[in-house]
């Protein structure tokens, strides 16, 4: 056992553990969800003490020996060691502070370690004085959530990528299968599978370029701003080395904000990118929905599309099969769409200089990304890259839709084209045996008029494209 002193007094700690008296006081404190920190904001910490080091060791205000002490357990961290440090719930204390300190004490201990002192020295490596050296809980955290996010979203865009190369691939695989459309989930005009899959696949790219341009809003960072955002206690070069020593050791294009204080006072910029994270997820639901809906079946659904089979569908019923890649992503959405809810609720909690409920956004916004790109990925390889489609079926439903009548507009009118459609749901009559009967256009005429493929292409059916 080891005996370290805070503020409020002595506490004991097993010697093993290399975080301190506050992060114990946390774990105490709050013994509420199990949930810990996630991995990418960790990282983001911890860059950021590694990088504050290296800084202030080139501003003269740090010496060189503790500077590389810092940074050496800083980097062991970063590499995967002492993950298991990181102890203090997700819901803890207001803006961070527990995880904050975490950070600080497992980085001080591992560094005494190192220069062969015991935890808890901290006359020698302070977790405070050292590895918190011109920072504030109140400038690093929004600064490592911003890192973390940023993290997950260079993991996440390739995956969206790869969904939709998915259905790039499908959509022309697709193409030549003509199909009912469907409004109102009514018969509509004839389609091509392979354009329904285009529209997915556009769907994703814009949806793609909107993520990724909303996290530009992330470069800018407050680290600097201190407790307030003035820079008390920090060196007057510190913000701008400190922003570039960050974009060396992560690769991104990060700089100092433009105003320190509404980047402490204001995180909205987690707001937008949430949002649009969430506007991903309202079209992914709509487009798990289809799939549902287009592999319904076998014998009484749609069945026009046939999903790979990966598990049994039923402890009772033998045979069965469902769209469960198509299901979990619903569920995955669903999840998501309610943590946008509470990364607004966040968002708009904060008051004056500060926002409390930082480390409610540090989870859900990493923890989103993460779980919507595995999600996007298993998709992709389980369902949308082994898709078959049933052409027979497809092919007779474009023949039977009633909507085909929307070709004779041209020639018949809208009302009389109306009566042939209803007469033929009546008697069950095709579209174009009526047409014939009551000698509306002859068979020549309507043979062009009623070619389903050229239905599926902007032009009047049955008249000749005017040449530009």
């Amino acid at each position: 056992m080891r005996t370290e002193k805070d503020s409020l007094g002595t506490k004991e700690l097993q010697d093993s553990i290399y975080y301190g008296v506050q992060t114990a006081r946390a774990v105490e404190n709050f013994p509420i969800s199990g949930w810990k920190a996630h991995p990418s904001f960790i990282k983001g910490t911890v860059e950021i003490k590694k990088a504050a080091a290296l800084v202030h060791q080139e501003l003269g205000v740090l010496p060189k020996e503790k500077a590389e002490v810092i940074v050496k357990a800083a980097d062991e961290i970063l590499s995967g060691k002492l993950r298991d440090q990181f102890v203090v719930d997700v819901f803890q204390a207001g803006a961070g502070t527990s995880h904050n300190m975490n950070t600080n004490e497992v980085i001080a201990n591992r560094a005494l370690e190192l220069l062969n002192h015991k935890k808890g020295e901290y006359e020698i490596i302070s977790p405070n004085d050292h590895v918190n050296m011109g920072q504030s809980t109140n400038d690093v955290i929004p600064t490592a959530i911003r890192l973390a996010v940023l993290f997950e979203i260079k993991e996440f865009l390739p995956k969206l990528e790869k969904l939709e190369q998915a259905f790039l691939k499908k959509s022309c695989e697709f193409y030549p299968i003509l199909k009912s459309g469907r409004t109102h989930l009514q018969d509509a005009t004839p389609i091509r599978l392979g354009q329904e899959f285009s529209g997915y696949a556009a769907n994703l790219s814009r949806h793609k370029e909107k993520i990724s341009k909303t996290s530009e809003d992330l470069y800018a960072l407050g680290l600097g701003g201190t407790a307030v955002g003035t820079g008390l206690n920090t060196h007057p070069s510190y913000r701008e080395k400190v922003a570039q020593q960050l974009n060396l050791q992560t690769g991104l294009p990060l700089k100092p904000a433009a105003n320190y204080f509404e980047a402490m006072q204001s995180m909205a910029v987690f707001a937008f990118l949430s949002s649009t994270v969430k506007n991903l997820t309202l079209d992914l639901i709509r487009i798990a929905n289809d799939f549902r809906l287009l592999a319904s079946g076998p014998n009484t659904g749609l069945a026009e599309l046939i999903l790979p089979a990966v598990q049994p569908g039923s402890s009772i019923m033998p045979g069965k099969i469902n769209p469960v890649l198509a299901e979990m992503l619903n569920m995955v959405c669903f999840y998501l769409v309610g943590c946008d809810s509470s990364v607004s609720y966040a968002v708009q909690a904060g008051q004056l200089e500060l926002n409390v409920m930082m480390p409610l956004l540090a989870y859900l916004l990493p923890t989103s990304i993460t779980i919507l790109g595995n999600a996007l990925e298993a998709f992709s390889d389980k369902c949308v890259s082994g898709l078959q489609a049933d052409q027979g079926r497809c092919e007779d439903y474009a023949e039977k839709t009633l909507s085909i009548v929307t070709a004779l507009n041209p020639y018949i009118g809208y009302l009389k084209a109306a009566e042939i459609a209803k007469e033929s749901q009546k008697t069950g009559k095709r579209i174009r045996d009526l047409v014939l009967e009551k000698g509306l256009l002859p068979k020549e005429k309507l043979d062009e008029v009623l070619d389903i493929p050229k239905m599926t292409e902007p032009e009047i059916p049955g008249k000749t494209k005017e040449k530009v």
